[in-house]
């Protein structure tokens, strides 16, 4: 919901100042989020409302501010020629690059050229087809990030990709853009926009590489552009010759071209595309590109001859006394002649190897600060930037900008994974276990007794045997080697920790060594401590309530209930659990979602469940033949026990069969949480299982490997919302796996 409210037309946010805190918490979201969280929620909604940012006319304006030159009045080729879409879509890219600033250049290349791929991928039909206007709009937005992903990519993965970017990002726009059968939805207007911001991505392109990797590389683009005006030229010919042949009702005509190819025409779209190809546009290509590719031009592109033609005639419409560019032979602009401000040549000789007023440093272009021309022609600018010169200091303007570098970018382990999650499907339900690792917590120095993140899943806390608990960082880090220290120790704790969790509503962690103990995780400091009402009736469990509520349940061993309230003095309520009966000691304790009511199990593998606003004990029921070991209430009054005899049990709260039951072959399920519909267990002999809680009932069991976990497994917490595992040791390290 957040991410659409930012992607919301600009009028719906009457002051900036709303739209740039809409802007400053999807930021924040996604460094919280994590990588794999922030890329399945938060980027990929953002690069599908982009396409929102073009759709309809009014977006498809060009913004001309007072003093510039009209939209395609400028012989330049790597300007921003903005439409109001660009500024919709401002706040949307800003968050995009955002998230790549954050986690690396992974996040262009392996998420969004993908997206950008399957936005210009032309349809399944073969044959004559009109756009709609969602796919009209997702081609302007693909070329417009293609073109912000450019500037940041380092020089190796840009080579890399490159035959990507020609076959699965220019050439299927240019098939839209000089199709001879294929309208777009808002005419000429969407047609030219997308023409313009074609020539100035193709020429970003070029002046990063270098005229030999165009030669190598971008020949078929280029070549693409420029072979729609020889077949606009030989339409506008007397001696078109149809083929008749074959030619059905509801069929186009086919023509035959001087290439030797016969291709459809519609003859409804000729007043289009000549509204689009005309010679002001022939002009806006010819003459940067054959500065930009020199005498190669020849080469790559069979009738520069027509389009120079073509460009001449547009100057001489314009200015009389101009040079016509196509009787000059283009050349290298390192040995190029003189700049003419009327004749639209290259730019003079500037003493460095390079193209367009720059130097070619390897494969890197290096722009000098003085290559703005003093005197522009007519049509404004040639070598500039949106008329600023490419040695712009605009970052908006600039070639190639460094991605910084950030601690939490992707490599390793997490960029495997990472790699693996934004493939998954949003609908996918089932947790999977992949045993990678991520993260190493090494810090204390007993066993791990219990682990429980905290609700952001920023943050998790342990208790352990040293008597400590730690509050720990959850962001990636590193290639999954790395170690990460605790954020905060507690050492209050006079014995064994056996219980940890977080009081969601005050924010307050609570831990229990036998005394119960309340304190803030920012500072450490204790609020509050409940010691047993004797010493020789020690506190066995405990658990929190959920918010709204503020209680704690804490379980002696005389099978007493008792409910303190954090935020008042002395207890809240005591109930007995035992009915006269002995059922042994509490093992453990579970609250329903609601907080309506409180499941113990105990050592005889007995269960009791009280209704928590009147102390009625519900049901009594003896649930497995062994020591209870752990149990969790879910929604839908459904609770799921495991006990010492290797059962794993899911119960309806007031039936008497159980649901499901899973026995464990070779141990005891002595720890498990749950994900969904599904339970992931965990075994003294580190095996780890994903059992489904509806029918059919199914499980699966994964071995831990020694290199990804070392020790006997003691505790285990699942982070729900980054589908992670943490996994406490009798070693003192707890790790994070996916």
């Amino acid at each position: 919901t957040l991410v659409r409210v930012v992607l919301s037309p600009i009028p719906s946010f009457p002051e900036p100042s709303a739209l740039y805190t809409a802007c400053k918490m999807v930021r924040w979201l996604s460094a919280k989020l994590g990588p794999t969280v922030a890329s399945r929620h938060v980027a990929r909604n953002l690069l599908r409302l982009l396409t929102s940012c073009y759709v309809g006319p009014t977006r498809q304006q060009f913004t001309v501010s007072s003093g510039e030159s009209p939209p395609l009045s400028a012989g330049n080729i790597y300007q921003k020629r903005p439409v109001l879409g660009d500024i919709v879509s401002g706040p949307v890219l800003s968050c995009l690059l955002h998230i790549a600033h954050l986690y690396g250049e992974p996040v262009l290349t392996y998420q969004y050229l993908p997206y950008i791929s399957y936005l210009v991928a032309p349809g399944s039909a073969s044959g004559p087809s009109r756009l709609n206007s969602r796919k009209e709009a997702g081609l302007l937005a693909a070329v417009t990030l293609t073109q912000k992903i450019i500037v940041y990519l380092s020089d190796t993965t840009l080579m890399d990709i490159l035959p990507r970017i020609s076959h699965e990002v220019l050439l299927p726009v240019l098939s839209f853009l000089t199709s001879l059968v294929t309208g777009f939805p808002s005419g000429a207007q969407a047609r030219t926009i997308l023409c313009v911001k074609t020539i100035s991505l193709i020429a970003l392109i070029c002046l990063r590489i270098g005229q030999e990797m165009v030669q190598q590389h971008l020949s078929e683009p280029v070549a693409t552009f420029f072979q729609v005006f020889s077949q606009l030229h030989e339409l506008q010919q007397q001696d078109l010759k149809l083929v008749p042949a074959g030619r059905g009702e509801g069929q186009l005509p086919q023509v035959v071209f001087s290439d030797g190819q016969q291709r459809p025409v519609d003859p409804a779209l000729l007043d289009e595309l000549q509204k689009v190809f005309t010679l002001e546009m022939a002009y806006t290509i010819y003459v940067p590109f054959s500065c930009l590719l020199g005498d190669i031009i020849r080469k790559i592109i069979p009738n520069h001859k027509l389009v120079g033609e073509l460009a001449g005639l547009y100057l001489e419409s314009v200015s009389p006394s101009s040079r016509n560019p196509a009787s000059m032979e283009p050349t290298v602009p390192s040995t190029g002649p003189e700049w003419d401000p009327q004749g639209g040549g290259c730019p003079q000789d500037d003493g460095h190897s390079g193209t367009f007023g720059s130097v070619l440093v390897g494969n890197r272009i290096q722009i000098p600060n003085d290559s703005r021309p003093e005197n522009p022609g007519p049509l404004g600018p040639i070598s500039g930037v949106g008329g600023g010169g490419l040695g712009s200091g605009s970052e908006d303007n600039a070639l190639k900008q460094e991605l910084p570098r950030s601690a939490h970018g992707l490599s390793g382990n997490w960029l495997a994974y990472w790699q693996y999650e934004i493939g998954v499907s949003q609908q996918d339900a089932h947790f999977h276990f992949h045993q990678i690792r991520l993260q190493s917590f090494p810090g204390h120095s007993g066993a791990v007794k219990c682990v429980a993140p905290l609700s952001g899943e920023d943050f998790f806390l342990s208790g352990s045997k040293d008597r400590t608990v730690r509050l720990w960082p959850l962001y990636n880090y590193g290639d999954g080697t790395s170690e990460t220290a605790p954020r905060l120790v507690y050492t209050q704790h006079r014995k064994s920790v056996f219980f940890v969790g977080q009081l969601e509503a005050p924010q307050h962690v609570v831990s229990c060594d036998g005394a119960v103990h309340v304190w803030d995780p920012f500072t450490g400091k204790t609020l509050r401590t409940v010691e047993p009402l004797d010493s020789r009736v020690p506190l066995t469990a405990v658990a929190v309530m959920p918010a709204p509520h503020t209680s704690i349940t804490m379980a002696s061993s005389d099978s007493t209930l008792r409910f303190v309230d954090c935020r008042k003095p002395g207890l809240q309520h005591e109930f007995r659990l035992g009915g006269g009966l002995n059922p042994g000691l509490v093992r453990a304790l579970a609250v329903s979602p609601s907080g309506r009511s409180v499941v113990a199990g105990f050592s005889s593998g007995f269960m009791v469940l009280l209704d928590t606003r009147t102390g009625l004990v519900l049901r009594g029921w003896p649930a497995h033949e062994g020591d209870i070991l752990q149990i969790k209430a879910v929604e839908g009054s459904v609770l799921v026990s495991s006990s010492s005899d290797h059962s794993l049990t899911v119960w309806k709260e007031l039936e008497q069969k159980p649901t499901h039951h899973y026995k464990s072959a070779s141990d005891p399920i002595h720890t498990f949480d749950l994900y969904g519909s599904e339970a992931v267990t965990g075994t003294v002999s580190n095996k780890i299982g994903v059992c489904s809680l509806l029918e059919p009932p199914s499980q699966a069991t994964t071995k831990l490997s020694s290199e990804n976990f070392r020790g006997t497994l003691t505790s285990l917490a699942l982070l729900p919302t980054k589908r992670h595992l943490l996994l406490g040791s009798d070693n003192g390290v707890i790790r994070l796996l996916a």
